[in-house]
């Protein structure tokens, strides 16, 4: 179906997968993800509009329909879902997780470069690293990243859908608004210029260089201690990251005090330390021992 002229500029930037390729989307009826669900369809995907609701404001159930009628217009398929979550403390995490715990393997969501921007702020507040600084990575799973917020706002009205308000986009209770709303809007009147291409700029030349360790960390057996030890520490740092986070549970790698604690054991400074999760690694025979409940699973 003909969308709107301004569809095809924005697929030039976009990441989908090849034509008649199927492509799964989660769409909670913002406007992004209705972009992503129109988006998908004129890329020429085989389209599955996932709606997940988690129950926390009245009317929440409704807002499926607002979603299967935008499938329905545009010929997708459409599902609903529903991953009740309670009111309380890190709810967004909660939220996120139940979210991602019923939807399709590798659906896609709306994040936009807008997205990309809180995102590096956000990681650079609570401390990360190069992973965190690195962003989301563009592609199927984020195919409308280098698309500004602005302009998906302006294809979706442009196509006269109906759009979900959802309250909770403009509660300072959540740190993720106080940076849309506060931060990124203060450090772009001080800086004199849109911040967002340029924190999204350097979120894409530390994922190369993040990309790079990764390859290169491949080469060192982070059991091995004498490999390891003659290693530079930044990939000492990155094999004992991956071996430490493929056998954690739900696959979340390391803090960098936990990968300290470990550095500590490889240099000899102390016998075995303690992890999250009931794990721990000890020095044995010039080898790293790792004991977990994953590990004995895997004997």
């Amino acid at each position: 179906m003909l969308l709107s002229a301004l569809a095809p500029a924005l697929l030039a930037r976009s990441h989908f997968p090849p034509p008649g390729a199927a492509l799964d989307v989660a769409v909670s009826g913002g406007r992004d993800s209705l972009a992503l669900l129109a988006l998908g369809v004129a890329a020429g995907c085989e389209v599955t509009a996932y709606h997940v609701d988690h129950g926390l404001r009245p009317g929440s159930a409704e807002e499926a329909g607002v979603v299967a009628a935008a499938a329905a217009r545009l010929g997708a398929a459409f599902v609903s879902l529903t991953a009740p979550c309670e009111p309380g403390p890190n709810l967004e995490a909660r939220a996120r997780t139940a979210r991602f715990a019923v939807l399709p393997a590798g659906a896609a969501t709306g994040h936009t470069a807008d997205d990309q921007a809180e995102t590096v702020l956000l990681n650079l507040l609570r401390g990360a690293g190069l992973d965190g600084l690195s962003g989301m990575r563009p592609g199927p799973r984020h195919p409308i990243l280098e698309l500004r917020r602005a302009e998906a706002a302006q294809f979706v009205d442009s196509l006269d859908f109906e759009v979900v308000a959802d309250p909770s986009n403009s509660d300072p209770a959540y740190r993720r608004n106080r940076v849309r709303l506060e931060l990124l809007p203060l450090l772009e009147e001080i800086s004199a210029r849109d911040l967002v291409p340029l924190l999204c700029r350097q979120a894409a030349i530390l994922s190369d260089e993040r990309d790079l360790l990764d390859h290169l960390a491949t080469a060192v057996d982070p059991e091995d201690i004498a490999a390891l030890s003659g290693a530079p520490l930044p990939l000492q740092r990155r094999a004992l990251r991956r071996w430490l986070t493929r056998d954690s549970s739900g696959g979340y790698p390391p803090d960098a005090a936990a990968l300290e604690r470990v550095l500590e054991v490889a240099r000899g400074d102390v016998i075995a330390c303690e992890l999250p999760g009931g794990r721990r690694v000890r020095r044995s025979h010039g080898r790293l021992q790792l004991t977990s409940p994953l590990a004995k699973e895997r004997r």
